[in-house]
């Protein structure tokens, strides 16, 4: 038996057991990892909350993790017993000490990056590899703002931005986290609890505004979004953390400048083996530089999910935030 966390119903951290399960054999191209840590993303509270439906209840959580192989099944030829691995695809069930997955949405870890550094970096940072680096390939010069800029993914987004030479403009909610983003390379902070957002974007680029928006607040940001944009910028909706962007009226991006909008997501990039491996590449060779450091924020016991989960829907991280099994 091994221990894990499920829900049986959608709802608040309160729906979340910790609970001993008997773990799933490997099948044919599938890997059992024994996770020795486990990352926390938005994503795992829109699957509790039931705004993305888990196939069935009751249901594991969390897609992302890194620990050593404990088993392969029939077929598995890239990965052995024993390999250090990190995975941020696949079925739900990371939130457990021993994970079920297919071989195909894991990669092995290089020497010089620990599990933990990898449960804490791996969704977050390919996710921002995706953002920066394809659905808007920034090549140095660009000014782009970035909501949530001292979270997990912002930074990230702070530091790859600057190795890249881009002017990364990130809104906060204190003077702390403002700090802490312009520590990570931010050109600079609009703390959005007592600045007009667009206003202050408007001045600290002349009134050039920026060439493209990363949103992943959602419902609550998406017209101020909008506005920061300069004519034929792209808006990049990629979050819900506010609730989902509805009844958009498409004109209002030709009122607004001919704008593009985009909402992608990791698993429309890391789509095949090929493509996962590269894009895990570019984010470990920005580790291994030192361009790129993991702030692991936060650590709670696996039995811990919910009270995790509670302290990142309230702002109340910063960074990176790993479960311990």
């Amino acid at each position: 038996m091994a221990k894990r966390i499920q829900f049986a119903r959608t709802g608040g951290p309160e729906v979340l057991e910790f609970v001993e399960a008997a773990p799933v054999e490997p099948g044919p191209g599938e890997v059992t990892v024994k996770n020795q840590a486990v990352g926390l993303n938005f994503i795992d509270i829109y699957f509790r909350t039931g705004l993305y439906p888990a196939p069935g209840l009751p249901s594991g959580l969390g897609t992302e993790g890194a620990g050593t192989v404990e088993a392969v099944g029939e077929g598995v030829e890239d990965l052995a017993v024993g390999d250090r691995v990190a995975y941020a695809q696949g079925p739900l069930g990371a939130y457990a000490e021993l994970h079920t997955l297919p071989a195909e949405k894991v990669v092995t870890l290089p020497d010089a990056i620990d599990c933990e550094t990898a449960a804490a970096a791996m969704l977050k940072g390919l996710t921002v590899q995706y953002l920066l680096r394809q659905t808007y390939p920034l090549q140095g010069g660009e000014t782009i703002l970035w909501h949530a800029a001292a979270g997990g993914v912002g930074s990230i987004a702070c530091q790859w931005a600057r190795a890249l030479g881009v002017k990364l403009i990130g809104t906060v909610s204190s003077p702390e986290k403002a700090a802490l983003a312009e520590g990570n390379g931010a050109w600079a902070t609009i703390d959005y609890t007592r600045e007009d957002v667009v206003e202050r974007v408007r001045e600290l680029t002349g009134g050039e505004m920026c060439d493209v928006v990363y949103d992943s607040v959602g419902k609550d940001t998406w017209e101020l979004s909008l506005d920061c944009l300069k004519k034929r910028g792209l808006m990049v909706s990629f979050g819900n953390a506010s609730g989902p962007v509805e009844g958009v009226n498409l004109g209002i991006l030709n009122q607004k400048g001919s704008l593009y909008v985009t909402r992608p997501s990791l698993n429309g990039y890391a789509d095949t083996r090929e493509r996962l491996e590269s894009m895990a590449s570019d984010l470990f060779a920005m580790l291994e530089s030192g361009q790129v450091t993991i702030d692991i924020a936060q650590r709670y016991p696996l039995a811990e999910a919910g009270k995790a989960q509670e302290a990142l829907a309230g702002r109340k991280t910063t960074g990176s935030t790993i479960l311990i099994p």
